[in-house]
């Protein structure tokens, strides 16, 4: 009899009590809105700001109403315009070459590696081609790349990097966080990051010009000075004739929701990877899958599991997913001919200008990912490796 697991992995991780509780006193009193003609002090998406930019060690924090706007912000007040050349790697989510899209620019795809990271060689050579002096990069499903040699790369070429850490809240390379290597970072609160409030985002950055553009821009109108983790007047006075109203903002009720769960998140990413590892260990060892490479350097936190399912055929893999679904493990498929649900990857991205990526569309071929809720128990963990091992068997000739 096969094995099946009763455990919806869509289920998202609920808000605590305590986001609960915020939620409901700020709805009794009526001030959503996360500015107040009339003061504003200790608003709920100010005081947030202030917490999340003392956790990434960052000057300036700017709340907004989702990841991709954090993403598109954040390019935008870093100086990105109509026409300008963005680097990114190729395995990303479609919101990122999709910011890169809303500001008119170009996105110039870069080839990946065996461990789903940037091809370091790829990106110079890249660099140089174009003269693209903007990197955004994106740490895809959890995935960071050698930080270091990155920060080296765009410091020699004069290339300034926004990364995008929507999957890597927490996580760190050679200790330092991901969020503080680039001129800024953008991080997501929606329903499968480490934190949910459905939908939101955050930036934080150093650059005082960066911030006080972003805040001005997500829809702060000239109630800027309700900000706390912000630059001076002085600052606000070079842009804030200059800057287009984008309403990006965040509202208080997302704020007062995502507050509570900020301290949650170090316990909440070692149990991701109590998950990841205990159902990676059982994968790894079928002579039919693959997993990518994790350094010592990198403390990753996997909200979802990659593999690749080598040596089988496309029709082949597409009967080892659609056996696993049926059997309670829904697995996602970068190789499809067509874009599914949250997975896509560049030949789905017809409004871009046709690239080569001989490399990373090798490496994509073969890619699936199963999402990893934090409901799920130690046993419900081990019964999903056997449903993914069990179709896998299914398949073998």
């Amino acid at each position: 009899m096969r094995t099946k697991l009763e455990f919806d992995l869509a289920t998202p991780q609920a808000p605590p009590k305590a986001s609960v509780q915020a939620a409901m006193r700020l709805l009794e009193t009526g001030f959503l809105f996360r500015y107040a003609e009339m003061g504003g002090a200790g608003n709920e998406a100010a005081l947030l700001e202030v917490e999340f930019a003392a956790i990434l060690k960052r000057k300036y924090c700017i709340a907004v109403n989702s990841g991709g706007s954090a993403i598109f912000l954040a390019l935008k007040a870093a100086g990105v315009g109509p026409g300008d050349k963005v680097l990114l790697n190729a395995f990303t989510l479609a919101p990122v070459p999709g910011a890169i899209e809303h500001l008119n620019a170009e996105p110039v795809l870069v080839e990946i590696d065996e461990r789903l990271t940037i091809d370091l060689d790829d990106l110079r050579a890249k660099a140089k081609d174009s003269g693209a002096k903007y990197l955004l990069l994106s740490h895809m499903r959890g995935h960071v790349a050698d930080m270091m040699a990155v920060s080296a790369l765009c410091a020699e070429l004069d290339i300034k990097m926004i990364e995008d850490c929507a999957h890597t809240m927490g996580a760190t390379w050679s200790g330092v966080q991901t969020g503080q290597f680039g001129i800024a970072g953008a991080f997501s609160s929606q329903s499968y990051k480490q934190f949910n409030t459905g939908e939101g985002g955050l930036i934080v950055t150093d650059d005082e010009d960066l911030a006080a553009r972003a805040i001005l821009m997500s829809g702060s109108y000239m109630l800027y000075a309700q900000h706390s983790a912000a630059p001076d007047e002085a600052v606000f006075a070079r842009w804030k004739g200059h800057s287009a109203n984008h309403s990006m903002r965040m509202s208080a009720l997302t704020a007062a929701i995502l507050r509570p769960q900020l301290p949650l998140i170090p316990a909440r990413n070692a149990r991701w990877r109590i998950l990841h590892d205990r159902i990676a260990a059982r994968l790894r060892n079928h002579q039919l899958i693959h997993l990518p490479v994790r350094p010592p350097e990198e403390d990753y936190t996997p909200t979802s599991l990659q593999f690749f399912m080598q040596g089988l055929s496309q029709p082949q893999i597409k009967a080892v997913i659609a056996d696993s679904t049926a059997h309670g493990v829904p697995i996602k498929f970068f190789g499809g001919d067509a874009p599914e649900g949250f997975t896509s990857r560049a030949p789905h991205w017809e409004y871009l200008s046709p690239q080569n990526l001989p490399r990373s569309e090798a490496i994509l071929s073969t890619l699936c990912d199963i999402r990893l809720p934090l409901g799920l128990s130690d046993a419900q963990a081990d019964t999903l490796a056997t449903v993914v091992l069990e179709s896998l068997n299914e398949a073998l000739p």
